[in-house]
């Protein structure tokens, strides 16, 4: 089939991930796969299929080529992927990666777009259960996946000082209040005070970095270890590299970092994000707990503590993570989009 994915960005992120994952298998399996992407719109994924840039900073619907089925995702690529599926140049699909009302700008805008798109998929029951809430709707949910280029290197040594690591994004612009980032910081702080020797490894994407005041300020005073992965490769030693990591999102349709970290042999410690009930137990393959609780640094202390506990959850962990591949996730999807059709053709 002839498939056409609007996308605003592929930089690095796990949104961006799942959409150049399922993107590059479609066109491995024999689909006529195209990206659409505004002029500004950056590629920090390797694809399979050709990338197309629009001549504006905004896609329009003659931006899209003639073809069988549109994956819209981010509640601005809706509207445009409906009036190009209206002009008769797909069947439009919602791939919704996370649920933007809530947590987003514009919520008047993002709330109103799951009213133009019956055929939906989401990433988690939680998701799922939301959107069915609000709008009436069930989607049918293609769950998040893990790659093998994430695995554990078995490198973390007796002798050396305990790494507890997490994962900080930019904040300017106003898409990262959901990830409690100050809150982060301040339980990091604590862990600090009272577990001195503990290493605190803050990994954020470099262009971000680079962008970004505020994270730039974070390292000024040598408190934080700084670490920027340009590839997978380097974000897995880093995963590897972690004893304990600490996820403080609130919200979260699938939480990709958690589940990446456990595939690496680290213990997650987390906050309840809905989304990352999808893999986490707490108690049996991680800690987990409320946001109210204010328990994220005590539980980390806990596992720095007990290195038993630490170890029964992280082998947990990775074992549970087997679970989710891009494989399956993309079967999944394919099924899903297969059925769509047929209902529609």
């Amino acid at each position: 089939m002839r498939i056409t994915l609007p996308v605003l960005t592929l930089t690095r992120g796990g949104a961006q991930r799942m959409l150049a994952e399922l993107a590059n298998r479609l066109a491995d399996g024999g689909h006529e796969v195209t990206v659409l992407m505004p002029s500004h719109g950056i590629v920090e994924y390797p694809m399979q299929c050709p990338v197309i840039f629009a001549g504006d900073t905004r896609i329009s619907e003659d931006d899209f080529p003639a073809g069988d089925v549109i994956v819209s995702n981010y509640f601005t690529t809706v509207p445009v992927s409906q009036r190009a599926s209206e002009q008769g140049k797909g069947i439009h699909i919602r791939l919704a990666l996370c649920y933007e009302p809530t947590f987003l700008p514009d919520n008047n805008l993002s709330f109103a777009s799951y009213h133009l798109a019956p055929n939906l998929l989401v990433l988690s029951r939680w998701q799922q259960g939301i959107v069915r809430i609000n709008h009436g709707i069930k989607g049918r949910i293609v769950p998040v996946g893990l790659s093998s280029d994430f695995y554990n290197m078995h490198i973390r040594e007796a002798n050396r000082k305990l790494i507890v690591s997490a994962i900080v994004r930019k904040p300017e612009g106003g898409f990262s209040g959901h990830r409690e980032q100050e809150y982060l910081l301040q339980q990091l702080d604590m862990i600090k005070g009272q577990q001195p020797e503990a290493e605190i490894c803050l990994i954020t994407p470099p262009r971000e970095y680079a962008e970004s005041p505020w994270l730039q300020s974070l390292f000024e005073d040598g408190h934080y270890r700084l670490r920027t992965p340009l590839s997978d490769e380097e974000l897995c030693y880093h995963y590897n590299e972690s004893d304990i990591f600490v996820s403080s999102s609130t919200y979260d349709s699938g939480s990709l970092p958690g589940l990446e970290a456990m595939r690496c042999g680290a213990a997650l410690v987390t906050v309840y994000s809905g989304g990352n009930l999808e893999y986490c137990v707490h108690g049996v393959n991680c800690l987990m707990s409320y946001r109210y609780e204010n328990r994220l640094a005590e539980d980390v202390l806990t596992l720095i503590r007990n290195k038993e506990q630490r170890e029964r959850l992280a082998i947990n962990g990775a074992a549970n993570s087997l679970r989710f591949t891009w494989e399956k996730s993309f079967n999944i999807f394919q099924e899903e989009m297969y059925d769509i059709v047929s209902k529609q053709g």
